[in-house]
């Protein structure tokens, strides 16, 4: 499999067929983005576990500007949607188990109905976590349990970032799944909440800029660490050695 490095992170390069379960335990994949980059440099805990990734995705095309500037080599977009429906065809075609975690019960319930007329070959469960910023060790239990009883082939995380990647980075020991992904908004979009952007915005490298115009909030929430990261890639850029 490969991989390019990009100012301190290993972000994969490569088809998402490729990655396959491990022996070792349960495969984390998170995504990384200009907003994430950003994030982690005020959070070392958040930065720890996009670099814990067993497989770190490049989300949108933004982060891939140093390597691209440097080296002359884009990064393959593997978008949370995009890993989500990979994942989830992948579930058909095997038969496997899928379990969400994150969300409200209402979205939850919305991708219940969804998966039975999309998905019927899909064994799926899915848990509601209490809406807070730090969870209890009786909250931290009960999630784990729901999700071993139910022994996932795939646990989808959607707690918003960055807490749903330092929740799988502190608990991965514990959990009894295949892989573990953090797709944060995806549960949104998938359960209807949003409507999904059309493909053209995506193939013109735009999705955030949708994404901004369904959600304006996320703009100005997002902006200061899209900052930090421009700021950080042009040091990056000028300096010709990673920044973490």
């Amino acid at each position: 499999m490969d991989y390019i490095e990009v100012m301190g992170f290993n972000v994969y390069n490569d088809n998402l067929d490729k990655i396959k379960p491990s022996k070792k335990g349960v495969v984390i994949i998170n995504t990384i983005s200009p907003n994430s980059y950003g994030l982690t440099t005020k959070d070392d805990v958040f930065k720890n576990a996009l670099k814990a990734s067993d497989i770190l995705v490049l989300d949108g095309v933004y982060f891939a500007l140093g390597s691209i500037i440097k080296n002359g080599k884009a990064i393959k977009k593997n978008q949370g949607p995009d890993v989500f429906y990979y994942f989830m065809d992948r579930m058909k075609k095997d038969g496997g188990k899928v379990f969400f975690l994150g969300s409200s019960i209402m979205t939850l319930e919305k991708i219940k109905k969804k998966n039975k007329d999309k998905y019927p070959e899909i064994d799926f469960e899915y848990h509601s976590p209490p809406y807070k910023d730090e969870f209890t060790d009786e909250e931290n239990l009960m999630m784990i349990k729901k999700i071993n009883e139910f022994r996932p082939d795939v646990l989808f995380i959607g707690m918003t970032c960055p807490k749903q990647e330092k929740w799988i980075y502190k608990n991965r020991a514990r959990i009894n799944a295949k892989y573990a992904i953090s797709i944060g908004g995806v549960f949104d979009w998938y359960a209807g909440n949003y409507p999904e952007l059309n493909p053209l915005w995506w193939k013109l490298n735009l999705g955030w800029l949708g994404r901004a115009l369904q959600r304006p909030e996320l703009l100005k929430r997002n902006m200061p660490n899209c900052y930090i990261y421009f700021c950080d890639m042009i040091k990056y850029l000028r300096n010709k050695e990673t920044m973490l």
